[in-house]
């Protein structure tokens, strides 16, 4: 709580805080385990740091749209399917915040994010077994809207490794390179941000000064994650999207 008796630790923390939370949702996601305690650090009660968190993490994702421009310029029907899905599921994650006690869903938290992890890790194996199935069939879009329905809101609600889940969902059902799935799950982390950042501005339950300082950090972060993400090989990507799940796991179960 030390930065909450100054104005000016108080900036530094939230703008490092968003730096951070920018370059790891750059990566692989998991930026709001970064961006939250700051804002709780600071004296921001857990439903307005959760709130404020989801708007200022907004802005992390547009590095890796413009970083992946070239790889997701052929997908923009997808996105047309898929859009919606993300609207909808954040709009429903959004009212099941502010409707609820969370101590159920957090129960449950660390074990969707160590089974996405799970999935994303035996993506692989899954789709080999499946190959003769045609990536345009209907069960693995049916697969895909609902998956990306049920993460928007958990997007909504909470969203740390949403990354992740999504990179999951998509290694299962779709037949891309990984640099084209980490492309969308950047557009697609954006429209559930989106949605559920100006459902909460509308409620009146963001920090205004917390969000402003997140955000000016992710836009920095955000497009030193992608850079750096850029220079590594896909097998490097997908280690380094298992350790953020992994880590993620592990300190949710703690």
């Amino acid at each position: 709580m030390f930065a909450a008796t100054s104005p000016i630790w108080r900036v530094l923390v939230e703008l490092l805080a968003g730096i951070a939370a920018g370059i790891a949702n750059g990566i692989a996601g998991g930026g709001t385990f970064l961006a939250f305690p700051s804002l709780l650090a600071v004296g921001i009660p857990s439903l307005a740091a959760n709130v404020s968190t989801c708007v200022g993490l907004t802005p992390s994702y547009i590095g890796g749209i413009s970083g992946y421009r070239k790889e997701i310029t052929q997908q923009r029907a997808l996105l047309r399917t898929l859009g919606p899905a993300c609207v909808l599921g954040a709009v429903t994650g959004c009212l099941l915040l502010v409707s609820f006690p969370s101590a159920t869903f957090r129960s449950i938290l660390p074990w969707l994010i160590a089974s996405g992890t799970a999935l994303f890790a035996a993506a692989p194996l899954i789709t080999r077994r499946i190959a003769h199935i045609d990536s345009n069939h209907p069960a693995r879009r049916i697969s895909l809207v609902t998956g990306t329905f049920l993460i928007a809101i958990y997007g909504g609600y909470f969203g740390a490794g949403m990354g992740i889940l999504l990179m999951a969902l998509m290694a299962v059902t779709l037949p891309f390179e990984i640099a084209t799935m980490q492309g969308l799950r950047n557009i697609l982390s954006t429209f559930i941000n989106v949605a559920a950042a100006i459902v909460f501005l509308l409620g009146g339950h963001v920090v205004l000064h917390a969000a402003l300082g997140l955000f000016a950090g992710c836009l920095l972060g955000g497009i030193i994650g992608t850079k750096l993400l850029k220079r590594l090989s896909p097998n490097s990507v997908r280690v380094i999207v298992i350790l953020f799940g992994v880590a993620t796991s592990i300190r949710l179960f703690w």
